[in-house]
């Protein structure tokens, strides 16, 4: 998990920078230690001050790559709160 930390995710499918790995937490299997799913905050601005706060969930299998500096996901407004979370 550690060198998951200061990778910025990014969607594959509209090119939206979804945030940053180490602003998130993630959800573990207890019993394998594997990723279920990186949980990320919904991002702070003025129009969503008024909104009620949710998070992104990315379900480990949307993750296609994972490289040096960035891991890259395959979400589309299939994923439940996506299209909620990018207004």
């Amino acid at each position: 998990m550690s060198d998951l930390i200061g990778k910025e995710i990014v969607n594959i499918y509209n090119g939206a920078r979804l945030g940053v790995v180490g602003d998130s937490d993630m959800e573990l299997d207890i019993e394998t230690g594997e990723i279920r799913a990186i949980i990320l905050p919904k991002k702070n601005n003025i129009i969503n001050l008024w909104i009620d706060r949710q998070h992104l969930v990315i379900p480990w299998e949307a993750v296609k790559k994972i490289g040096a500096e960035v891991i890259i996901v395959d979400l589309d407004q299939t994923i439940p709160n996506y299209q909620r979370y990018l207004f």
